[in-house]
Formats: C-alpha cells, structure tokens, sequence
C-alpha cells in the first residue's frame, strides 16, 4: 500500500515536471526557466541560504498547527458532548468563523508586533475554527444510544472519551486539518512579506524584487515540499489512528 502511495506521488511529481520542461521550451522566457536549471540552483543555495527560510515557515505553521489542536480540539469536544456549552458556545463561533481571517492581520500585527507571534496566531486562526466545528461534528454525529448504556454503567467521561468520542471524531478532525492547512499555507506566505526577513514568503518576494527567476523557483519548490511534508505527516498519523477506516483503492 505504501510503495502504491510513493509510487503515484512520484507519477505526479514527474507528470508536472514534463508540463513544466514543455511549457518553458516554448515559451523561452527568462520568467519561466527550465526545471533543471531550478534543481540546479536549489541545490546550490539550499544549505547556505533557503534552509533556514524554510526552517522559519516550518517551524511558524508547525507552532499555530500545534496551538489550534492544544485548543481547538477540547473545545469541540465539549461542545459536541455538552448541549449546555454547545448552545452558548456555537454562537461564538458562527459569528467569528466567516470573518476573512487575512483581514485580522493589521490588527494582529499592532497588538502582537511584527514577529513571530503575530504569524502564528494568524496560522491558529485559520485552523482552530475548522477543528471546533469538526470535531463538534463528529461527536453530534454518534448516535445517543452507543454511550448512554455506559453512562448508565457509571463509565467516567474519560473511560468514554477513550472508548467512543476519541475514535470517532478523529477521522473528522484530520480531515479539517488537512483542509485548513492548505489554506495557513497560502496566508503564511502572505504574512511573511511583513515584518520579517526569514520565512520562504519573504525569500521569494525578495528574489521576485531583485528579477532573480531561479531564486523565486526554488523558493516555490521549498513551499510546496513544506506543504507535502505536512500532508504527508497527516496522512501518515490517519494510517496509524485510523486502522478501522477503509483504505482508498
């Protein structure tokens, strides 16, 4: 299953390398370089420049990641198993969840500072709501009838949690995980055009700036290979917590 997963991984990767290679010999544009002379470069810059970008926007998405599911996830779950806090809490949340989290940014930046934090709490906004309301959802989803018995029996909460709410609302939240983090992707490049002289948005921008096309390339390259990184991490956790899922063909 897994050589099947690489192995299709590497089709694509292949497939996009031959568009690309096409499309830059017939257009024979500075703006649109080969893809070897862009591996050539990559390789040439990564370890003395490009890595410790991609380290910054690595370890920013990674600390707001980490700070929605510290967060977000309890919250769904008592949302989800206590209709009381549900009913006061999802108020809460439907009025701030369809706010455009990238216009909170001037604000972020003028109460957080032009640092690290204000990226991560932009990164936290854009994925905590999305885990709430799935993992709300999953736990609405279960019918009464599968933990009442163990309520009746005197399970705790936690024997409950562990046994039930746990396995069922997991497959739900990687999935808003999975979903919202090609969205913090796309917001953590903007976010480190400001304020900031580390992180792949601001390594690319810069090269875009000074019309060096490989440097912006390769910067791009890096970006996308955080976002596999990631994708791949999440898939990987589904596989070893979500045996009792059916595995795709």
């Amino acid at each position: 299953m897994r050589k099947m997963v690489f192995l299709s991984y590497l089709i694509g990767a292949c497939a996009l390398l031959a568009l690309w290679y096409l499309i830059a010999q017939a257009a024979e544009l500075p703006i649109l370089p080969s893809p070897e002379r862009v591996a050539e470069r990559l390789a040439g810059i990564f370890l003395s420049d490009i890595a410790v970008h991609g380290a910054y926007s690595l370890w920013r998405i990674t600390a707001g990641l980490c700070l929605a599911i510290l967060i977000g996830f309890p919250l769904g779950m008592i949302m989800g198993y206590f209709p009381k806090a549900d009913r006061y809490l999802a108020p809460i949340v439907y009025l701030t969840y369809p706010i455009p989290k990238i216009a909170l940014l001037p604000i972020l930046m003028l109460l957080a500072g032009l640092g690290e934090l204000s990226k991560i709490l932009m990164i936290f906004l854009i994925i905590v709501f999305q885990v709430v309301v799935a993992v709300r959802d999953g736990i609405h989803a279960i019918p009464k009838e599968i933990y009442e018995p163990l309520v009746s029996l005197g399970a705790s909460f936690g024997e409950i949690f562990r046994e039930i709410l746990w396995p069922a609302s997991l497959p739900k939240f990687l999935t808003a995980v999975r979903v919202a983090m090609a969205t913090a992707i796309s917001v953590l490049f903007f976010t480190e055009t400001f304020g900031t002289q580390y992180g792949i948005g601001y390594f690319i921008m810069d090269a875009w700036l000074r019309v060096n096309y490989l440097d912006m390339y390769a910067g791009i390259i890096v970006l996308s290979g955080i976002g596999l990184l990631l994708f791949g991490l999440l898939d990987f956790v589904e596989y070893q917590t979500c045996r009792w899922v059916a595995p795709r063909e």
